[in-house]
Parts: structure tokens; C-alpha cells; sequence
């Protein structure tokens, strides 16, 4: 009974809001809810505690909880970990403070890009699109097969791995490695 009762409020709830669960994505064990902002999604997935420590360390909550609209290439805490030993931790000093705070500026493109709007530049620039980030570097957008991937200015390379996790204030695309600005 319990079951069947959970059930029939599942389906009323979808009845009433059909696009906010129709849009809703999985990242890190958590739903991302398209009405909720950046922050407010990204500290429920546990893929991202690592990012968003950074984000707090770096002093960035109320930036990306404001209106936007953002494009955040996200890694998850698995990319954090292929960064060398002791990095994440010296980073995460007050001291260190502007060199995180331009690595994870350096994730970030004003503007709402969708995968769609990603590979939509990629084909109009000839294989390649280039992407101002809010750091005032450049990240560089290419294509094999049907994934997106991106190049850092230091050659780093990361793939899209969940796109278009759509927020309140932009929308998120998970990536597997940091990607570092020069």
C-alpha cells in the first residue's frame, strides 16, 4: 500500500510539473533540478565535493548563485585526483586564493551553451570552436565522433562526459579532467 501511495504522488507530481522532471539529469548520485541554481544542485552530487570546496575557497558561491546565465565545465572529484599530489590541497590555502579563483574562472563561459550550441560552433568554425572564458583565457571545443571535448591553453584535454545539466542560472557539463588556463 505504502508503495502504491508513493507511486500515485510520483505521478501526480510529474502530472503537474512534467518539464522540471523531464528535464532533470542524474550527476554524482544526486538529481540536478533545472529550477535550482548552479550552487544549490552542484553541493547535492557527491562526484563534485572537491569543486565545490574550491568554489567556497575561492570565494565564488554568490557569483555562480547569481542571475547568469553561466556555461560551467564542471570536473568531477576524480578529475581533481589526476592533478599531481599535494595540488588541490595548496590551492584550497587562503594564501592561493587568486590562483584558484583563475583555474575555476577558467571552467566557465558567460552565456548558456548547450551541447547543441557547442558542436553548432564546432562545425561553423571548421572543427574547432573558441570559447572566452570568464578568467579571459581561452578554452578550445572540438568534436571526435559525437563527443565534445575540450583543449586547455596548456594542451590539457577533457571530454564531456554528462552534458546539458541544465540549471536556473545556466547549465552544467561534467568534465574528467581540470582544465588549466596558462
Amino acid at each position: 500500500m505504502k508503495k502504491l501511495l508513493i507511486a500515485a504522488f510520483a505521478l501526480a507530481a510529474i502530472a503537474i510539473a512534467p518539464n522540471t522532471y523531464a528535464q532533470t539529469k542524474m550527476v554524482g548520485g544526486a538529481a540536478m533540478y533545472p529550477t535550482k541554481n548552479i550552487v544549490q544542485n552542484a553541493i547535492n552530487s557527491k562526484d563534485h565535493t572537491t569543486l565545490v570546496a574550491a568554489v567556497k575557497a575561492a570565494g565564488l558561491v554568490e557569483t555562480l548563485e547569481s542571475k547568469g546565465p553561466f556555461t560551467v565545465f564542471a570536473p568531477t572529484n576524480e578529475a581533481f585526483d589526476k592533478l599531481s599530489k599535494g595540488t588541490v590541497e595548496t590551492l584550497l590555502k587562503p594564501e592561493n586564493k587568486a590562483a584558484l579563483t583563475k583555474i575555476l574562472t577558467y571552467h566557465v563561459v558567460a552565456g548558456k551553451l548547450s551541447a547543441a550550441d557547442l558542436m553548432a560552433k564546432i562545425k561553423e568554425g571548421g572543427g574547432k570552436a573558441e570559447l572566452n572564458t570568464v578568467s579571459g583565457g581561452i578554452l578550445t571545443a572540438m568534436m571526435q565522433g559525437k563527443k565534445i571535448y575540450l583543449v586547455d591553453e596548456k594542451g590539457g584535454k577533457s571530454w564531456v562526459t554528462i552534458a546539458d545539466v541544465n540549471q536556473s542560472n545556466g547549465v552544467i557539463h561534467v568534465v574528467n579532467s581540470v582544465l588549466m588556463p596558462n
